[in-house]
């Protein structure tokens, strides 16, 4: 249930053939930045490099206080609003909203994905139609440095020190939740607001708590 097949509808991104190489959605961390270098040429002229190694598409609307980082993609129809802060090697798909005082970094956002206030997105990945919360956030880095590991049965080293949240397609975070790192969250899952996530989250669930995780009727 953590598998990227498990979790995504690679239908809804760009990065379908890259993410296809790998089993589990964190093995695609590393490679993000290059993927994106060897896209971004090629995207054609629906995208314009606005400044170097950033393409957006012609149709995103990107608020002037923005900032976007490279290397960087904004798909069709995508709002980055107010103070969004892309510090790069982010993929950002069709029909995303990227609100105010957004940061995103390393990261794939399928599309229709909602980041929409004060949201910390790191070493990510949202699937197809994620929403989080206002004040929602991925913690990408344990407390001790050490490597991190997914909290599974068996449990399964990444070998990565910094890995932040999978959601899969149709995830809902609830406001002001803490995503700590390594979290992964099953298709068409809740997580309730003001939650501490850590682990596996099974698809079709909702999380209240910790140890009280219910499945949707």
């Amino acid at each position: 249930m953590y598998t990227i097949n498990d979790l995504f509808d690679l239908s809804h991104t760009l990065a379908a053939g890259y993410l296809g190489q790998f089993t589990y959605p964190w093995e695609a961390l590393k490679g993000i930045k290059e993927f994106i270098l060897q896209l971004g040429p090629q995207l054609g002229p629906d995208y314009t490099e606005i400044t170097p190694q950033v393409w957006v598409h012609n149709t995103a609307k990107i608020f002037p206080s923005a900032y976007l980082g490279a290397p960087s993609i904004i798909g069709a129809g995508t709002e980055v609003r107010h103070c969004a802060f892309i510090r790069g090697s982010a993929l950002v798909g069709e029909n995303c909203v990227v609100g105010n005082s957004v940061e995103l970094k390393n990261v794939i956002l399928f599309d229709n994905v909602q980041v929409p206030h004060y949201n910390y997105v790191g070493d990510s990945i949202l699937g197809y139609k994620s929403h989080m919360g206002a004040g929602s956030i991925t913690s990408n880095v344990k407390s001790d440095k050490s490597l991190v590991v997914i909290h599974s049965d068996p449990e399964i080293p990444t070998g990565i020190k910094k890995v932040g949240a999978m959601l899969g397609d149709f995830v809902e975070v609830g406001c002001n939740s803490v995503l700590n790192p390594g979290t992964v969250i099953g298709r068409n899952s809740n997580i309730y607001p003001l939650s501490c996530v850590r682990g596996v989250v099974p698809e079709n669930s909702i999380y209240k708590a910790n140890g009280n995780v219910v499945k949707k009727a």
